[in-house]
Parts: structure tokens; C-alpha cells; sequence
């Protein structure tokens, strides 16, 4: 006797070879034996053979007319039996029967099934729904087809031509067109981002890493709507003083200013001014809310996506010519030992008579003409007296880092500007630590660090950058925070450090704007009328949703750098470079600021000069292929050996140091990104 029986909703056919109460003992045509429970069992039958069976019953249910099944099946449950006589016009055959089952279980949108080789025909409406749906899947495939038939020919379909970004940073799954992009990428062999290059959706890895940013941070657009823009006070006073401005040619975003004047006392006074559009811009207006929704300026080489719209700028920026609203920190000090007397802050509309540019007086201004005297240019006895000020400000701060058991910080290493244009990018070599940076950087540290202890001593919360060791003891990493409270920046040299110094391009900067115009009008009272107040949830959501973002600004300026770096490499026909050993198998270009990982580098000191073969690179995935072709020096360069925390991640350094100046010189900062400097070039980066 033989059995068709249903196992794990599959139907299989065997000979008995015992039954033992509930169950038979069934060996199959494999020769494998199994258990199957008689409530299993849909037929037995004598002949034909359980193979023979079977081949006839697939044959049988081939060709079945599903319709015509359908419409004898009736509205009633029934079972396969019952049918199997309706549709044969005679009691079922084994094979007949047998076919009958495969085909009801098989064709789950005509029957539903209700039980062990029972069923029922579903609804007349559920049945045309449904194919309606296997005939849209048939069309969509059809479609699908096509759209991979164009794919690998090269060309974009037209539908996909919206769908760019998404379907390369966020797809849903689901749709034709992410399923013909999968399916023509694997077939090509390639990845989606070389497909959609390959196709025209588009036009270069720039766009990639562009479009990549753009549609995880500004969803929206990088643009702005219309807006109003606001007025600072009509009532200000306006300052007595001819102030300049010391920035890169490509700075639009001039926060920060300086004015120099001799007192009647012998003294000096030093003012740093600082664009205020805290005077005019009030927390949750119009204007506060598009600056807190982007939290900074995001700088790449040749670009930038402002944090305000260019009108606001615009209205508050330190423009040559005008008298700016502002904020100004006033130090008078003793040019026998350049010691600060006093400080004073005040609001106030300032005379801006310059705006100086690097490009214009770096070959002019240098410590050799300042000690000579020699050269002629803008602000010459000014800058010179800044700049005696600057370096007693530094030692002040070297000594203070030493006292938390720093090293004293590297000036003998290389900062990158890179200029683009038309896409040819230009970077350029600056020495860090050249006067004109060193005033900025210098001038700017005090101005935070200051105005962070006015805020402490008024009692007003504000946004600090601390630097201390981690968890871990004496031997843990130093760590920058981000903190509402004052504390030590070590890296600095500083008791405190708040931002405070580009409220133009930074959110941080305009929230501790806001707290120091406070602190600064109403004194014991400050801490009523300030803004945010102590523990002030809303202040630390500020904190931690800056964090977030300038993390991703950060990186993404790092990525076009290093996309920059590349692009360098094969504009200038570069086949051998010079390049300095980092650590491990890490090296760092010497002409750009690029790093790259040698596997398999045989050991060689941190700091010596080696030469490279470069074999490849690529600027879609950003990394750079070399090989070692000789050690130029053994001598290890003094920055690099001494140089702690360089990481890497991936094949690329993640500087430990960072510039936490508001200067083009590199005031050193542990921290996990570089940060970008006001004064300089924002797309400059560190080097050896």
C-alpha cells in the first residue's frame, strides 16, 4: 500500500512499511524512511508506484483550468474529494486526486486553504484584486527589465533621474528602481556609486561626497527663504578708534577686528572687536531659529554653506568702510612688560578703517621686518605693538600648559590653504605660527578666555570648551567637552575658554554673545536677565546638538580635503612625493596634507623623510594606493616625534591636534577633528 501524505506543508508520496498505532512507517522513492501520522495521509492507493503517481499528478495539475476550478468550486468550504468529482464528472482517480490537491495548495489567490485537504474559493473580489496584483508585478518587471537593459548601456532611465541621492544614501528597497539599480550594479559588477557616475546621475565624485552631505544634513536645501533682516540698536555709542581686520582673501563671514590706542597715561589699549549680531538677532525669532537649525558654517576648499544668510552677514560683518555694530573687549595694557591693567566690554558701533588679507602681507610682515622695522604696509605700528603683545600672551599660556603637565605645543609644523577655482584647486604651504596668524590666535584665546571668566564671575551659565584627562587615571587621553560651566582648557593654557569670537558662523558663539551682553550691562543682576539660566535645558540641548553637527561638518571638510588632495595629485601629473613617517605605517605627504597607510612598511622612526611611488588612488572611495621607495632621512623631525595622540581611522590620520585658535596658527587641542580657523583660509588644514 501506498500513501500521499502532506509533511511541513509539502506533499510527498512513499510505500508503507508498518503502521504502529497512529502512524505509519513510510519509506520514499530516495530510500529514506520516515514517521507520518495517519491525519497526514491524504490518499492511499495500490498503484500506481508512488513515482509514478506523482509524475501524473504534476501533469494533472498542469493542466487544470484554474477558472473553471474556481467557478465549481462555489462559495462552501469543501474538501479536495468532493471538488475532484464536481470537476472530473467521476470520482477521482489517485493521480487525479493527487493533482487536485497540488493544484488548490498551489494556487493560494483562487483557494484558501482551511484544514488538511480542505479549501475554499476565495471572494470574487479578493480574487480580482489580487490579479490585478500579479498582473502589475508581471508589468513592473517588464519595466524593471528595462530600466536595467538602459542602466547597462550607460544611460540614467528617466524615472531614476529624481531619485539620484536617495537611491544611493537612503533607498527604499521596495521600489523598481532601486531593484533595477541593484540588480544592473551586480550584474556590472560594480558599486552603485561607480553606476551612477558611469550613467551621468553624476557628474564627479565631488558631487558624490557633496550630494552624500547635503542630503544627510540639509534635507531641506542648502538655500534660504526671504527673510527680514534685523537692525542692531540705533543708540549705541560709537567707538573712538580706526580698527582693521586680519583674514584670508577668501573671508566674507569677518567676526573679529582690532584697534590699537595710545592712552595719555603711557599705556596702551588694545580693543578687540567682535561682529554683533547678538545685538539685533533675539533668541526664537526668525533668525535665531535658521542659525540654531545648522549650528555653524560648513567649510570646504572653494566653498562654504553659511550658517546666516549672506543678508545677515551682510549686515553684521567687520566690512572695510563702515561702522559695524559690536562687541568689544577693551584691554589696557603696560608696554613695559605688555601686562593687561584692566579689561572693559562694551557694546558699541565701531569704525572699521581696514580689512587686511594674509595673501597681501604674509611676504611683508614676518618676525624679521617686525624686529627690524623694516617694509612698509597697513597698521604697521600697530601690528607691531600686537604683536608684542602676542608673544607675552603665549608665553603666558606655555607656562600655564607646562603647569598642567603638557609638552610645550610644536610651532615648526605646516598649515594647508587650498584654493579652488573652475576645479583646479591650488594648496598652498603656511608656516605655523607666522605673526599675522599668531596675533589673530593670540588676541582671539584672550577674548574667550575672558570674557569665559566674566561670565563665571556674574554667575551666568555659558557654553565652555574644557580640556582635561579622561577617565583612566594619569595615563588617560586628554579630552575636549564641551561644558556650561567654566572650566580649564589645558591644552590652551587657559582657566577657561568660551567661545565667543565668531557669532557669525558659529551658534555656540552667538549664544555666549548673548550671556556676555548681559554680564556685561547689568552686572549682579546679569544672572536674571541673561537669556539661559543655570541648568537650562534648552542650553544643553544647544550644547549637544552642536557637538552633532560639528562632528559631521568636520568630517565632511576632512573628506573634501582629502578629495582635494587626490584631485591635486593627478592635476599636477604627481608620480613620486615626499612624505613623513607618522607612526606604524602611517605617513603624511609633505607638499599636501594628505596621509596614507603602507601595509607592510618595515619599521621606521616617527619623523623620518621618505620617498613614495604613488601606484593609484581613488576619489570615489578616498584613498590613495603607494609604496615605499626609499628613506630620504633617518633623522625623525622634531614635530612629528614629539607629536602624541596621531590616530588613524581607516587609513587616514584623524589628527589628536587640533585648531581650537581663531587664528591660522594651530593653538593645540586634543580633539578628534581639526577646526577650522576664522582668520585663516576656514579650509586649512595641519601638517608636518
Amino acid at each position: 500500500m501506498n500513501v500521499f501524505f502532506e509533511e511541513s506543508g509539502d506533499f510527498k508520496v512513499g510505500a508503507i512499511l508498518s503502521q504502529a498505532g497512529e502512524a505509519y512507517q513510510v519509506e520514499l522513492a530516495s530510500g529514506k524512511r520516515t514517521k507520518v501520522k495517519t491525519r497526514d495521509v491524504l490518499l492511499q492507493f495500490e498503484k500506481p508506484s508512488p513515482q509514478e503517481l506523482m509524475d501524473a499528478a504534476k501533469a494533472v495539475a498542469a493542466d487544470v483550468d484554474l477558472e473553471f476550478l474556481w467557478e465549481v468550486a462555489g462559495e462552501e468550504e469543501f474538501g479536495f474529494a468532493e471538488l475532484g468529482a464536481e470537476y472530473f464528472g467521476h470520482a477521482p482517480l489517485p493521480h487525479e486526486a493527487a493533482g487536485l490537491v497540488l493544484t488548490l495548495h498551489g494556487s493560494p489567490i483562487y483557494f484558501y486553504k482551511k484544514g488538511r485537504g480542505r479549501y475554499k474559493a476565495a471572494p470574487e473580489a479578493s480574487l480580482k484584486a489580487a490579479l490585478a496584483g500579479i498582473e502589475k508585478k508581471k508589468q513592473q518587471a517588464i519595466i524593471q527589465a528595462g530600466y536595467v537593459d538602459e542602466l547597462k548601456a550607460g544611460k540614467l532611465p528617466e524615472s531614476m533621474q529624481p531619485l539620484v541621492h536617495q537611491l544611493l544614501f537612503k533607498p527604499d528597497k521596495n521600489t523598481i528602481e532601486y531593484k533595477a539599480f541593484e540588480a544592473a550594479a551586480n550584474e556590472l559588477q560594480t558599486n552603485p556609486a561607480r553606476l551612477m557616475l558611469d550613467v551621468g546621475g553624476l557628474a564627479s565624485p565631488k558631487d558624490l561626497h557633496m550630494g552624500r552631505f547635503l542630503f544627510e544634513n540639509f534635507p531641506r536645501g542648502a538655500g534660504f527663504a526671504p527673510v527680514d533682516v534685523p537692525t542692531a540698536p540705533t543708540d549705541l555709542p560709537r567707538a573712538d578708534v580706526a580698527a582693521f581686520s586680519i583674514d584670508d582673501v577668501t573671508t566674507t563671514e569677518i567676526d573679529d577686528a582690532f584697534s590699537v590706542v595710545k592712552l595719555d597715561d603711557g599705556t596702551v589699549r588694545v580693543g578687540i572687536h567682535i561682529a554683533a549680531p547678538g545685538l539685533a538677532v533675539r533668541p526664537d525669532d526668525a533668525i535665531d531659529k535658521i542659525a540654531r537649525a545648522r549650528m555653524s558654517t560648513v567649510y570646504m576648499p572653494g566653498d562654504k554653506i553659511t550658517m546666516l544668510p549672506d543678508e545677515v552677514v551682510n549686515a553684521f560683518t567687520l566690512a572695510e568702510g563702515n561702522d559695524c555694530p559690536a562687541l568689544s573687549l577693551y584691554a589696557v595694557l603696560n608696554p613695559e612688560d605688555w601686562s593687561v591693567v584692566s579689561t572693559t566690554t562694551r557694546a558699541e558701533l565701531v569704525p572699521i578703517k581696514s580689512n587686511l588679507r594674509h595673501n597681501d602681507l604674509d611676504d611683508l610682515v614676518n618676525e624679521e621686518t617686525l624686529a627690524s622695522g623694516e617694509g612698509e604696509y597697513p597698521h604697521k605700528e600697530e601690528l607691531g605693538q600686537l604683536w608684542q603683545w602676542a608673544l607675552q600672551l603665549e608665553a603666558g599660556r606655555m607656562a600655564k600648559r607646562e603647569a598642567f603637565g603638557l609638552k610645550p605645543e610644536q610651532a615648526n609644523r605646516m598649515d594647508f590653504n587650498f584654493y579652488v577655482e573652475d576645479d583646479v584647486v591650488s594648496i598652498v604651504r603656511r608656516k605655523r605660527g607666522a605673526p599675522l596668524d599668531k596675533i589673530v590666535a593670540e588676541l582671539m584665546i584672550f577674548a574667550n578666555s575672558t570674557w569665559g571668566k566674566l561670565l563665571h564671575d556674574s554667575g551666568v551659565p555659558g557654553i565652555y570648551r574644557s580640556q582635561g584627562p579622561g577617565a583612566g587615571g594619569w595615563a588617560a587621553k586628554m579630552q575636549v567637552r564641551m561644558v556650561t560651566h567654566a572650566a580649564p582648557h589645558q591644552g590652551l593654557g587657559v582657566d577657561q575658554y568660551a567661545w565667543s569670537t565668531s557669532p557669525l558662523r558659529r551658534y555656540t558663539d552667538l549664544v555666549n554673545q548673548w550671556q556676555i551682553i548681559a554680564a556685561a550691562e547689568n552686572g549682579v543682576t546679569a544672572p536674571l536677565v541673561a537669556p539661559f539660566k543655570h541648568r537650562d535645558a534648552t542650553l544643553f540641548s544647544i550644547v549637544s546638538s552642536f557637538d552633532a553637527a560639528y562632528a559631521a561638518y568636520n568630517e565632511f571638510q576632512q573628506n573634501m580635503e582629502r578629495y582635494w588632495c587626490l584631485r591635486w595629485l593627478g592635476q599636477e601629473g604627481v608620480k613620486m612625493v615626499d612624505a613623513v613617517v607618522l607612526k606604524d605605517e602611517l605617513v603624511r605627504l609633505t607638499d599636501v596634507p594628505l596621509v596614507v597607510r603602507l601595509p607592510g612598511m618595515s619599521q621606521v622612526a616617527r619623523g623620518a623623510q621618505v620617498k613614495l611611488d604613488i601606484v593609484r588612488w581613488d576619489e570615489i572611495e578616498l584613498n590613495l594606493e603607494a609604496r615605499l621607495l626609499e628613506v630620504a632621512s633617518a633623522a625623525p623631525d622634531a614635530a612629528i616625534a614629539d607629536e602624541e595622540d596621531t590616530e588613524a581611522d581607516t587609513g587616514e590620520a584623524a589628527a589628536a591636534e587640533a585648531v581650537e585658535a581663531e587664528g591660522a596658527v594651530a593653538m593645540v587641542e586634543t580633539a578628534d577633528v581639526t577646526e577650522p580657523a576664522s582668520s585663516a583660509t576656514p579650509s586649512s588644514t595641519s601638517a608636518p
